[in-house]
């Protein structure tokens, strides 16, 4: 029996604007790995805009990092930055940018303070159960396992002897 794994990556990058463009590519290509390509669009939108909003709000080291979960129903991505200033939500026009474009192309999203930092994240329900990337699958045995008995159990053939019905062990 395949047991579903959970999908995972992430990848800790300098943001700068030009980093933004090569990002979105990286994270596309594990959505269409994962059989995602309807919420290629909607993910990457919402990551270019948290990172967009690292580049721009963020004093200091502006690495973060980015991360994706696929768990075969619900879709997560997240930035974490160095920033321990936890954003606000200034506008609800998601023309506007920031976190109201987030919310506008995702089911939920939140915020997390960190020892380190701060975490944004939301999250894509996906309506249909889709493929799951599984463990490498084990192969059946061809022929059932049987037991083993030792030698001195098992007794010696006879072949002068008439036939008889042969017991099974299990």
């Amino acid at each position: 029996m395949n047991i579903p794994v959970a999908c995972h990556y992430h990848i800790e990058v300098p943001a700068t604007k030009e980093r933004i463009p090569q990002i979105r590519r990286i994270l596309a290509a594990h959505l269409r790995h994962w059989t995602l390509e309807t919420h290629i669009t909607p993910v990457c939108r919402a990551v270019d805009e948290l990172i967009d909003n690292v580049v721009e709000h963020v004093e200091g080291d502006k690495t973060c990092v980015v991360e994706l979960r696929w768990t075969g129903r619900h879709l997560i991505a997240s930035v974490a930055d160095r920033d321990g200033r936890l954003p606000r939500l200034h506008s609800s026009s998601p023309s506007k940018g920031g976190l109201a474009k987030v919310a506008a192309l995702s089911d939920s999203w939140g915020t997390c303070g960190t020892d380190e930092g701060k975490v944004i994240w939301f999250s894509r329900r996906v309506t249909a159960a889709q493929r799951v990337l599984r463990g490498r699958p084990q192969p059946r045995p061809l022929v059932p396992e049987f037991k083993t008995l030792p030698a001195d159990s098992v007794p010696a053939l006879r072949f002068d002897a008439p036939a008889r019905p042969v017991e099974t062990v299990r």
